[in-house]
């Protein structure tokens, strides 16, 4: 391990008003940090060292400093925030408002809001697109998508443009996850109300070689509706973007989704209650969070087989990878822990540790941090 390298764990804890910060290096409590009223949802900057903590009750977002592990400042938001994700650049976070029916944008910067727009009812989820164009809302309240236009980050500019809704989809019952693939040419977002996955066309930039090649292609539009389990509420993407892996809760299985040809592939027997799924970096492996069964289940994507459970604590839900992937956290919603699951080294996975969370931890950052030479 290279000089001054640190690697951290962060698990806010819904019922605790806290973050717990995990040292991954030496496998052990780093502390634990007051936040906001009901923290949850995590998001990493991918170019700073910062982790961004939803407070829904507070109506706020707190911003850690990573290379300190502490509180650096607290964002005004709105009524019930439910989801915060950041652009590739660091420079924007865009943060769902429940409450109010409307979506922030932060400047990371100021640390501040510089924007505000409306939305569905009840949105649950925003992802911004890789290429940074386009920002996918779910309502979940009014059972449809909101696609925004969002201005670019120009650094130096003295005054933003507004975002501008693009398009909007009706139809999907209980919209709550999205994904974006990596290309930024497809959303795909889960009904979770029902038993299907939306398939939505993102619009081309204009001028771009897809615009020029087919015209069709500068606008939004809905591909398909695609039938799945029960309860879908987790949409877990490959890494390369080929394959979705739905997470149907109400059926205990998960389906895949080919992303090239907008079809189920199939869908399979996982374990009771599966909420959250996770793939890793080599596109071989899914592992899926048995919420009801207080187990992980491990599937072979390559061979398209259950390969082995590895137990948890009680009603794992989130999950994340050590940097490396040679750990696998998982956050257990009714014991307040974190199973600490080896992931290679050993012929099958094992459950390595048990690390102490707060009350109801419900989402997991993971930060490395090297020494600036």
């Amino acid at each position: 391990m290279p000089a001054g390298y640190r690697e951290f764990a962060y698990i806010s804890n819904g019922s605790s008003n806290t973050v717990t910060v995990l040292d991954l290096v030496y496998l052990r409590q780093d502390r634990t940090l007051q936040v906001g009223t009901n923290p949850t949802i995590l998001a990493t900057n991918p170019v700073r060292n910062e982790i961004y903590v939803v407070n829904t009750q507070s109506g706020t977002i707190s911003v850690i400093d990573a290379e300190n592990n502490r509180i650096a400042a607290t964002i005004p938001v709105h009524r019930l925030p439910s989801f915060v994700s950041v652009d590739s650049t660091g420079h924007r976070a865009y943060v769902a408002n429940s409450g109010s029916n409307t979506f922030s944008i932060l400047d990371l910067d100021r640390r501040r809001e510089i924007a505000l727009a409306g939305t569905g009812e009840q949105p649950a989820v925003d992802r911004i697109s890789p290429d940074g164009r386009s920002l996918v809302v779910t309502n979940r309240g009014s059972n449809s998508i909101s696609i925004f236009d969002v201005p670019p980050y120009i650094p130096g500019q003295a005054r933003e443009p507004a975002p501008h809704l693009r398009a909007a989809f009706p139809g999907c019952p209980g919209a709550s996850d999205a994904v974006i693939l990596p290309d930024s040419s497809k959303a795909f977002i889960a009904c979770s109300s029902g038993h299907q996955v939306m398939a939505v066309s993102l619009a081309a930039a204009p001028g771009s070689w897809a615009a020029k090649q087919n015209p069709a292609l500068m606008t939004d539009h809905m591909l398909t509706l695609l039938d799945v389990g029960k309860t879908p509420l987790h949409l877990a993407m490959k890494p390369d973007g080929g394959e979705i892996f739905v997470s149907n809760f109400g059926s205990d299985s998960v389906s895949e989704i080919s992303t090239g040809t907008n079809e189920v592939g199939g869908t399979y027997p996982i374990g009771s209650g599966p909420v959250r799924g996770i793939v890793s970096r080599d596109n071989g492996t899914l592992w899926v969070a048995n919420f009801g069964a207080d187990s992980i289940a491990l599937y072979s994507i390559d061979d398209g087989r259950l390969a082995w459970s590895v137990r948890a604590g009680s009603a794992p839900d989130a999950l994340a990878f050590s940097e490396d992937e040679h750990l696998l956290l998982a956050a257990d919603a009714h014991s307040g822990d974190v199973a600490v699951i080896r992931t290679s080294g050993t012929a099958l996975p094992t459950l390595f540790t048990m690390l102490p969370a707060g009350n109801a931890p419900n989402s997991i950052a993971v930060k490395a941090i090297r020494k600036k030479p």
